[in-house]
């Protein structure tokens, strides 16, 4: 089981030099998660990323529009919620963000980041109960490669992909426009299947009576 601890990096905003919290930021454990998102850059603009590892201290990812080393960043993860920071360089594909959090913060994205990294290990369950919604509005129409329309009723929605009340059978894989809205379908259950979308939603759209 992997453990991931967020003990280092706590005297941040204390008067440490900038020497000694870059040395206490590469302390932090990093773990591999790949992580849905959005990030928004100094100019208020949003574009989708995903994560390639994290700490409780800083987080890479992959992503399209790269900023300016130094430049703020503010960034919703699916699963670790709302954080902020500073882009601290570039990598292949994206860039790296330092992450200016409290003591406390640090602690609960260690214990989110230590779930995550177990969870496929053990065999736990998603649960991802707590950022999903059940939409005020539930019918929706389904449109298929093919151009077929399928009506169908939403069970609930995540930033990133939704699950779906239909007796339709489609191929896994298979590309599905949930009302405006492009994806794939990745699983099936007892009525219905879950549609993952090629981007996931802005934060800002992201409520009970938003519509797909």
């Amino acid at each position: 089981m992997i453990a991931v601890e967020a003990t280092a990096g706590t005297e941040a905003g204390r008067g440490v030099s900038r020497g000694r919290d870059a040395a206490d930021q590469r302390r932090h454990q990093r773990v591999r998660v790949a992580v849905l998102g959005r990030y928004m850059l100094a100019d208020r603009r949003e574009y989708p990323c995903q994560t390639e590892d994290m700490s409780p201290g800083g987080v890479r990812l992959t992503c399209a529009v790269v900023g300016e080393i130094g430049e703020r960043v503010v960034l919703y993860l699916e699963h670790i919620g709302r954080i902020e920071g500073v882009i601290a360089r570039h990598s292949a594909g994206g860039f790296a963000v330092q992450l200016n959090a409290t003591p406390r913060k640090r602690d609960k994205i260690a214990s989110q980041l230590t779930w995550l990294a177990n969870r496929e290990i053990l065999g736990l369950p998603e649960g991802r109960s707590h950022e999903r919604l059940v939409p005020t509005h539930t019918a929706v129409t389904l449109r298929v490669e093919s151009g077929r329309e399928i009506q169908a009723r939403l069970i609930d929605i995540s930033m990133s992909g939704v699950a779906i009340a239909s007796s339709a059978t489609l191929p896994l894989g298979a590309a599905v426009t949930v009302g405006s809205t492009p994806g794939r379908l990745v699983r099936y259950f007892e009525g219905g299947f879950g549609v993952q979308f090629l981007l996931p939603l802005s934060p800002d759209r992201f409520h009970a009576g938003m519509t797909l």
